[in-house]
């Protein structure tokens, strides 16, 4: 009640406080004005609030050995045991993007399943995939950290930049990264990736939070002779060879990461530190790249964005430096874990 209270100055609170303690009864029109303010601001926390409103790690997983194909799971900790959702409740789906399509009648029955303590599998009996397969879309932002823009001698992008991969580019969060034999140049990028829960078009960035299912990390591999020298410069051949989208471990809702947009993010090629920053450093933040991309297109649950990469890439050190055979690239963000990719 307390909330719905604020909105209203002057004497119009003074009524309502009279009312709210007994000591003089509020007049029909008043009353009715109230109640109108208050289930307006009620409206608006609820549509403000993000999806489901609970903390959770959801996986998509295989069990070794088991012919039923894609999972999805609740993990009851980073690297803990998973709960197998379609084993605690048959009706649910067997991968994310259906769960997600579900709204907040899917994760509510994830929420239940994780605190029911059954059905969970060990880690050595599952073996991890991306937590997003078969995306309508994988929305990639150009240029979005200011001292990635400042490596490179670059002005501050005053719109996001906006380019995609293809959905065959995802791969798990400890798959094999394949060098394609059409380039010499392949580079690492770090990124934070946040996934979409629900269908929205136009969406207000005040809103966009409630649009957004969860966060989890990316590496956008990049095959930089294709995206800065060949094929015009445009960049969508260069990001988009097959394995050059690893993602994982989970999907992390919002509700567990207290600040997206101040994170840790590192990549570490075979144990060095090469990236090393903080999402703080994002140019457009999570609610204005939803914002701004939901202009042009409808979202729909299971869209991947990729939020864009810090400096230290391998193509502006001096000399350049880029992926070789047998070399092991993980990316790391705080809150969310880490990807372990090797190069093959």
């Amino acid at each position: 009640m307390r909330d719905g209270l604020q909105t209203l100055t002057g004497s119009s609170y003074k009524w309502c406080f009279l009312c709210r303690t007994g000591e003089m009864r509020l007049p029909l029109r008043s009353f009715c004005t109230f109640r109108s303010l208050y289930s307006q601001t009620q409206t608006t926390n609820v549509h403000r609030r993000r999806l489901s409103g609970v903390a959770m790690r959801l996986v998509q997983f295989h069990r070794h050995g088991d012919g039923r194909g894609i999972r999805v799971g609740v993990e009851q900790g980073e690297g803990l045991g998973v709960v197998d959702l379609k084993e605690f409740d048959p009706s649910m789906p067997s991968t994310m993007r259906e769960l997600l399509e579900l709204g907040d009648k899917g994760l509510e029955c994830a929420q239940r399943a994780l605190s029911s303590g059954q059905c969970v599998l060990e880690r050595s009996q599952i073996q991890l995939l991306s937590p997003v397969l078969a995306p309508e879309k994988v929305v990639c932002v150009g240029m979005n950290y200011q001292d990635h823009c400042l490596e490179q001698n670059a002005p501050i992008p005053k719109e996001p930049i906006i380019f995609s991969k293809f959905a065959s580019a995802i791969t798990g969060p400890y798959d094999d990264i394949i060098l394609p034999s059409e380039s010499q140049e392949v580079d690492w990028e770090v990124e934070l990736a946040f996934v979409i829960g629900r269908r929205g078009k136009h969406i207000q960035e005040k809103d966009a939070l409630s649009y957004v299912a969860g966060f989890t990390v990316a590496n956008d591999v990049s095959a930089r002779d294709w995206q800065m020298k060949r094929n015009g410069k445009q960049w969508l051949l260069g990001k988009t060879f097959d394995s050059f989208c690893p993602l994982g471990p989970a999907l992390v809702t919002t509700d567990s990461v207290k600040d997206p947009h101040n994170l840790g993010v590192r990549c570490l090629v075979n144990g060095d530190t090469v990236q090393s920053s903080n999402t703080d450093q994002m140019i457009f933040k999570t609610e204005a790249l939803v914002a701004w991309v939901s202009k042009f297109v409808t979202l729909s649950p299971g869209d991947i964005f990729l939020t864009g990469t810090p400096p230290g890439v391998g193509v502006f050190r001096k000399p350049p430096v880029f992926l070789k055979r047998g070399d092991v690239v993980e990316c790391q963000i705080d809150q969310l874990g880490s990807i372990i990719n090797k190069v093959v």
